[in-house]
């Protein structure tokens, strides 16, 4: 398929889809960033532990994480888009893509589609590419692109998707292809995604967090989801005191009121102080923004990784009064002593 030509179908998420009017579907939170999938007949030629999508999963085709993603035809879905950020409806697209052999032709078109229609920051999240395909992509108009490390470290990269899970990433290619994206788009047009608890000590997570941080790379925090079907359906979710830990100190280290060094954990390796003063500390958790998706601009990916019912890890808008009572329950004695 030539650079030049839409691929014929593309995969929309179920919210994303209601918002655009494309289905019908009740949202308790509606997403603020239209979420695109790349359309591919096959599983992704990767296998990371955790997604349904992976070539070894026996889970559903049409889902990602928590999410359903139907097809729709891609010229209609541009046109939707349109409408909606004419509408101011919408912020921002986010395209995600499988790992396939076209796969990069189908970004860079959609990317392209998206682009000579709709006046739109367009972030795309994918697999590592070469220099050159990140300068194609940067030259076509995309924004953002985000290459998803998901581990903390190496080891338990290499358990969930890399060699030991079948997959064929590397740890030190994913950090060296982040880096010059930087290079290519610029000190935080780059993101990735983190997933807490898949076996990792959160002083593991926050050193990746800062590592992320000083080398211009912005950190989304996601909360592992066990999916039927996948390698890792029978893990538990974190549990919920550890995972407002790390989006505390995501909060503070991204924006530059801590690091690593100033901050003190246990023997099991669990933050017991944020290297901050208390009063700093209690302004950080009750204003409820630590506790949002974090990810690109205009970005709150609803229910994700949770159900609607709950418990939620990441909210997709501000806490209400009864949910940050909880979450500095939650919290505590680390925010109240």
């Amino acid at each position: 398929m030539s650079r030049g030509c839409l691929p014929e179908k593309v995969r929309v998420s179920i919210g994303s889809a209601a918002v655009l009017e494309l289905t019908r579907c009740r949202l308790d939170a509606r997403p603020t960033t239209i979420y695109l999938l790349t359309y591919h007949r096959g599983r992704c030629l990767a296998n990371c532990g955790f997604c349904p999508q992976a070539k070894g999963s026996e889970g559903r085709a049409d889902m990602l994480s928590r999410v359903t993603w139907p097809p729709f035809p891609t010229g209609r879905v541009i046109s939707t888009i349109r409408d909606a950020f004419r509408g101011g409806v919408v912020q921002r697209v986010c395209v995600q893509a499988l790992n396939y052999p076209t796969v990069f032709e189908d970004i860079l078109s959609l990317v392209k589609g998206i682009q000579s229609r709709v006046e739109a920051p367009i972030s795309v999240c994918c697999q590592p590419l070469n220099r050159g395909k990140l300068e194609w992509l940067k030259e076509a108009g995309l924004e953002r692109i985000c290459i998803p490390l998901d581990a903390a470290n190496e080891k338990v990269f290499d358990m969930v998707k890399g060699s030991a899970a079948g997959g064929p990433y590397m740890w030190e290619e994913q950090c060296r292809v982040l880096e010059e994206a930087v290079e290519v788009f610029g000190r935080n047009r780059v993101t990735t995604h983190l997933i807490a608890g898949l076996g990792e000590k959160e002083r593991e997570m926050v050193q990746t967090i800062q590592w992320c941080t000083d080398s211009g790379v912005y950190p989304g925090m996601f909360a592992f989801t066990p999916i039927p079907g996948t390698a890792l359906e029978n893990r538990p979710q974190p549990p919920l005191g550890s995972y407002r830990r790390i989006q505390t100190a995501h909060h503070l280290i991204t924006r530059g009121k801590t690091r690593l060094e100033r901050m003190t954990f246990d023997g099991d390796g669990c933050l017991v102080d944020f290297g901050v003063p208390k009063e700093q500390l209690k302004k950080a958790v009750r204003s409820g923004t630590s506790f949002l998706t974090s990810g690109c601009p205009g970005c709150n990916r609803p229910y994700y990784n949770e159900k609607p019912g709950g418990p939620l890890y990441n909210y997709p808008r501000q806490p209400l009064p009864a949910e940050m009572a909880e979450i500095e329950k939650q919290m505590s004695p680390l925010v109240v002593r």
